[in-house]
């Protein structure tokens, strides 16, 4: 089994294999093998954790940062982005237990999946062998990256930019619209236009609808900017 190796080759001191199984169990396998449980709950943990223990981290590395700066660097740490990347490179991806329509669909390698294997795993290894093992892991993966993610262009909400920029010349506001959605109902994809009376200022798509809004957003304002 995968899941076994990867746990014996990192040295993981696990007691409860099927709690790691389920962990990489996608909703979509858990519904074509009838019983199982997938890793909602496990992620639901994990989330916690990580926020607790990515706010110990920062607090003692940035003694002078205000509590402003320290949720900023929180944020970049452990959204989705990150989170896929360090589930990649864990090699988290190779060990999701996935359904045939999701894997067709490229699931295994979709941001919010790997996002939220990493916090399963998380919280399946919090449960399992409790503080010091997840440190470890952490120590690893967005420990390690704390540096150069806090590089990274400050998080936008282009939604409110957007918004702020109509704004400025009359009291217009502009609508979103979901115009397709597309793939299985437990990994659907919106694609959103955002309108302004009747032109459409930009495109755009995602695995949730905020997501594509905000997509959309970006769009209409780098359309904006090049004009």
């Amino acid at each position: 089994m995968k899941i076994l190796d990867f746990l014996e080759e990192r040295g993981v001191p696990y007691r409860n294999l099927q709690l790691y199984v389920q962990a990489f169990t996608h909703s979509s396998y858990a519904n074509e093998h009838k019983g199982g449980k997938d890793y909602e709950r496990l992620e639901f943990m994990g989330d916690a954790v990580l926020q607790l223990y990515v706010s110990r981290y920062i607090f003692a590395l940035r003694p002078d940062d205000s509590e402003g700066q320290l949720t900023t660097l929180r944020s970049k740490l452990v959204r989705e982005e990150s989170l896929a990347r360090f589930a990649r490179e864990l090699g988290l991806d190779k060990l999701i237990l996935l359904g045939v329509g999701e894997e067709r669909s490229g699931g295994r390698n979709r941001d919010s999946v790997l996002c939220d294997v990493f916090e399963s795993f998380t919280g399946a290894l919090y449960l399992d062998c409790g503080e010091a093992e997840v440190m470890r892991m952490l120590e690893k993966t967005i420990f390690a990256h704390v540096d150069d993610v806090a590089e990274v262009e400050e998080i936008k909400d282009f939604k409110t930019k957007l918004q702020e920029l109509i704004q400025a010349d009359d009291r217009r506001s502009v609508q979103y619209v979901v115009v397709k959605e597309t793939g299985p109902a437990n990994a659907p994809e919106f694609t959103v236009e955002v309108r302004l009376e009747n032109m459409t200022l930009g495109r755009g798509k995602g695995t949730s609808k905020k997501r594509a809004e905000q997509q959309a957003a970006r769009d209409a304002l780098n359309k904006m900017a090049s004009e």
